[in-house]
């Protein structure tokens, strides 16, 4: 029987490359986000449905529900949306942008799993498993100067993965919470410094091999593929250049001598 996901941020970035990856693998994928556009030229090169939806939204999420639960079982849950406004500091931070933050990385992911665990708790009687995939980040972990709102987001979003999965400890859940480091996409860092793309670019700037979004999409797929008694609680993942989160290096990779 062909499985399902449900992927959230598939207009662009880790999402969009998660929805590809497991169209390609053979799953039915039900794209998720706002940009309805994007989602519909998704769908015609890739054969996902497409679900316009603001996961900030409660009758949104209520309409995607209602749409899963009449269409399908639900074998997946990968819940990618997210993201980071400004890079300012604590003392001078703009709580719009924090509260901005915290809305789409935290309350959306709680009300995604709220919603629709219901649909996943089915799959898993009549497969013996089922999947929430939370993607966060090193954020989450370390933090750093300009930060901290992406920070306290982040953090916040993997307690709530760990305190799932100790929830649901017992039953046929898999609950695995993928952190990237640096990751070049799109979309990110240029939505992150208010449009700037000579900025967005300056992130890279110099950094032989970062990662890109079909590679985080690529240990999904690993994930939700992986053998039913195989849960990874958490991948924390970097390109090799960046050592730690304050740690990168800029200039071709080489190795030292002697």
């Amino acid at each position: 029987m062909t499985k399902r996901a449900v992927v959230t941020g598939a207009s662009s970035g880790i999402g969009e490359a998660t929805a590809r990856k497991l169209r390609a693998d053979g799953w039915d994928v039900v794209a998720v986000a706002r940009r309805a556009d994007r989602l519909e030229a998704l769908a015609a090169e890739t054969g996902v449905v497409p679900f316009a939806a603001d996961l900030t939204v409660a009758d949104d999420i209520a309409a995607l529900r209602d749409f899963l639960a009449a269409s399908g079982s639900v074998n997946s849950v990968i819940q990618v949306a997210g993201g980071a406004r400004g890079t300012d500091h604590v003392a001078t931070g703009d709580v719009d942008d924090w509260q901005w933050m915290y809305d789409v990385n935290v309350l959306s992911t709680q009300r995604v799993v709220a919603s629709l665990l219901p649909l996943l708790r089915e799959a898993a009687k009549a497969d013996g498993v089922a999947d929430i995939v939370i993607v966060t980040s090193t954020a989450a972990r370390v933090a750093y100067q300009g930060g901290g709102g992406y920070n306290a987001a982040k953090a916040a979003e993997s307690a709530l993965a760990q305190a799932l999965r100790l929830e649901l400890n017992g039953e046929p859940l898999r609950v695995v919470e993928i952190a990237p480091g640096m990751v070049q996409t799109e979309e990110f860092s240029l939505n992150r410094l208010g449009g700037d793309q000579g900025a967005a670019d300056k992130v890279y700037e110099g950094v032989e091999a970062p990662l890109v979004a079909d590679d985080i999409a690529d240990l999904i797929a690993y994930a939700v593929e992986a053998p039913g008694h195989v849960n990874l609680d958490l991948v924390i993942v970097r390109p090799v250049a960046q050592s730690a989160q304050h740690v990168l290096a800029r200039g071709p990779l080489h190795v030292r001598e002697g």
